[in-house]
């Protein structure tokens, strides 16, 4: 009976100190710029009505080596897009802030593949933003979590 009630006791203060660790935002704090975690492009993560969107507005090599023209969505399954720019291209779409500094029921559009994942992301700090792209649900591990950074430039 003791041994219960210490367990007890442990699992509260172990979940009282998540949750003072725990920073909870406003769901507008999202909202800027930030570097993908190669930081090889910025992306702008804006808000439209109740949902955040995210637009890629500079890349670091935004030239095709092979032609010297703006880099283009090759890799878009749908052949009509495919000569879209990357710069300016929208892929981040329709996260909704849970109140929790986590924005779900989005999705996130890789370029380099030309695939669209569900997506959450996770605001850690005011800097620091975990985006998570995964087939299926996000706890089955078939995904991957890449870390941006706010961009504090001009």
């Amino acid at each position: 009976m003791k041994r219960t009630a210490y367990l007890i006791i442990g699992l509260l203060i172990v979940l009282g100190v998540k949750d003072i660790q725990a920073q909870e935002f406003p769901a507008e704090a999202i909202t800027g710029v930030w570097y993908n975690e190669e930081k090889t492009a910025r992306i702008k993560i804006y808000q439209q009505d109740e949902q955040f969107f995210g637009k890629i507005i500079w890349l670091k090599e935004p030239l095709d080596p092979e032609t010297g023209e703006p880099k283009l969505d090759k890799e878009n399954p749908e052949e009509e897009l495919r000569n879209r720019p990357v710069k300016g291209l929208v892929m981040l779409k329709n996260f909704e802030y849970d109140g929790d500094s986590e924005y779900t029921g989005g999705t996130i559009y890789d370029p380099k593949n030309g695939k669209t994942y569900k997506c959450k992301m996770t605001l850690e700090s005011e800097d620091q933003l975990d985006v998570r792209g995964y087939i299926g649900y996000s706890w089955m591990g078939l995904g991957r979590t890449t870390e941006w950074t706010r961009y504090k430039g001009k």
